[in-house]
């Protein structure tokens, strides 16, 4: 009887300890996936976190090398890091290339043949391919094609030199004083300006409607005979629905970094941004997001100063 007693006894015992021990295991499987409270909506969280510190800072966190922002609606210089320095452009040189090409007024619908002149570097269009001067347009300023903005200028009046003198002279009748072209993609560390001039040229390619149409365009696909080719737009931002953007262009080459220009509304006012030399692909969106955030905290406010970063 004794020994059956201590048996029963051994077996309670392991039993306290078994459950026990699934108690314990349960209790930090649970403290593992246990979401505390706070962080249920963290999205919703960091956005207001990084609204609340828009409200305190007193200039944008910018990490392009060059920004400028401007609000047109009042004619004011909102931020501004080293906005007269000159530096490469890249690709941003099509939103000219396209606005002295457009202001030639010749007829969209008519086809024109991508040739062996208009090779260039980094372009996806098929040599000898037709397509209209409207989807030339259209690729040039949605997905930045080098070969369709090429061949706008080589059809320009007079050809190539000819197209590329009007962009150098359009840019000193718009005060563009810092600004030269050499070619009409970008692909040349020649083609350069400072982001004032860029504001100004932004701000003209704003009034064209050709400009406005397709540097916003979500997407668009070429057909070649039984081929289809798909572009996409450069600037993510142009497929936001929260961002009411009127022209954006984008650019990269080595020497200039990422670059992005944009004409916006934010909360009714028309701003104009440059960001220059990003060091990351993704960096110049998430300036432009930082900035638009910091100035929605801020536009409200009767008297707004200049803010200008160090140099």
């Amino acid at each position: 009887m004794r020994t059956r007693g201590s048996g029963l006894l051994i077996l309670a015992l392991i039993s306290v300890l078994i459950v026990g021990l699934s108690a314990g295991a349960a209790a930090q499987a649970a403290s593992r996936h246990y979401v505390p409270r706070h962080h249920v909506h963290h999205h919703y969280v960091r956005h207001r976190y990084i609204r609340h510190r828009a409200h305190r800072v007193s200039h944008p966190y910018v990490r392009s090398r060059e920004a400028f922002v401007y609000d047109a609606t009042r004619a004011r210089v909102l931020y501004a890091k080293r906005p007269t320095g000159i530096t490469p452009i890249a690709s941003i040189s099509k939103l000219m290339t396209t606005l002295v090409v457009a202001e030639a007024h010749q007829p969209l619908n008519q086809r024109l043949q991508v040739t062996r002149a208009d090779w260039t570097p980094y372009s996806h269009l098929p040599i000898g391919i037709w397509l209209t001067r409207a989807q030339l347009f259209h690729l040039a300023l949605m997905s930045s094609e080098n070969r369709a903005a090429r061949t706008l200028c080589n059809d320009y009046p007079g050809g190539l030199h000819a197209c590329v003198r009007a962009m150098n002279a359009k840019a000193r009748a718009l005060g563009m004083i810092h600004t030269h072209f050499v070619e009409p993609t970008g692909l040349s560390p020649s083609n350069v300006s400072t982001p004032a001039d860029l504001a100004k040229l932004v701000m003209a390619a704003a009034h064209n409607p050709i400009i406005r149409r397709y540097s916003t365009s979500s997407g668009y696909t070429v057909r070649d005979g039984r081929w289809r080719l798909p572009y996409y737009p450069t600037d993510p931002l142009v497929r936001n629905r929260w961002w009411h953007i009127v022209v954006q262009k984008t650019g990269f080459t080595n020497p200039a970094g990422q670059c992005l220009v944009l004409d916006t509304y934010i909360d009714h006012h028309n701003i104009i941004m440059v960001l220059m030399h990003s060091w990351g692909k993704y960096t110049r969106t998430a300036d432009a997001m930082r900035v638009k955030l910091w100035l929605q905290a801020h536009l409200l406010r009767p008297h707004w100063p200049t803010v200008a970063a160090r140099m």
